[in-house]
């Protein structure tokens, strides 16, 4: 059995996709709060727009592609476990305001079921819900069903305000997401495991 890669046409398609995946994730994030067009990321690897769209089919599926791979390399660089409430990941978000509103915009418009990054939400929200239930109820007393309801009410709060923390960071910029989260988080833990303050 072989274990070279794709080759011909295939592979020059996936090489080009994945240029204009690279060149638009550093478009997003060297945008600042502007938005990025397609003639931008077009002009990074001397593509018309046509020409880009070609690899994705719909702007709207190139975008949730750059945010697809945004979620791969921060899974790269910080792992995946706690990833949500690590202050260093946080705080590179508030370093790439261009890839947070892209982020906060499609999340919107992914709602709707026909819309092309629906999908991508919906996959990305239930697998992050799984992993921090498990994280937040380690460790945890009582009942497993009661662990298992608390735990997972708690990674949707946490998860909610992550997502509500970035809009409102978006309009006042002044706010420290990573802090925010971090003593969320660490109220959270404490009323999971019995230790909070009366």
């Amino acid at each position: 059995m072989s274990t070279r890669g794709p080759r011909g046409p295939y592979a020059k398609s996936a090489a080009k996709r994945q240029l204009i995946l690279d060149a638009a994730l550093a478009a997003y994030a060297e945008a600042g709060s502007r938005g990025v067009s397609v003639r931008d990321i077009g002009e990074r690897v001397g593509l018309t727009d046509a020409g880009v769209l070609h690899h994705f089919g719909s702007r709207e599926a190139l975008l949730t592609a750059v945010l697809a791979a945004r979620d791969v390399a921060a899974a790269e660089r910080y792992g995946e476990e706690e990833s949500l409430w690590r202050p260093d990941l946080l705080a590179e978000n508030a370093r790439t305001p261009g890839l947070v509103k892209l982020f906060v915009d499609l999340a919107a418009a992914g709602a709707e079921p026909g819309h092309p990054a629906h999908e991508f939400f919906t996959e990305r929200y239930e697998t992050l819900r799984a992993r921090y239930t498990g994280a937040l109820a380690d460790g945890r007393a009582g009942a497993p069903q009661e662990r298992e309801a608390d735990a997972a009410w708690a990674a949707r709060v946490l998860l909610a305000a992550t997502d509500g923390l970035q809009v409102q960071w978006l309009l006042e910029p002044s706010i420290d997401m990573a802090a925010d989260i971090a003593r969320l988080r660490e109220v959270l833990l404490a009323a999971l495991h019995g230790t909070a303050q009366g």
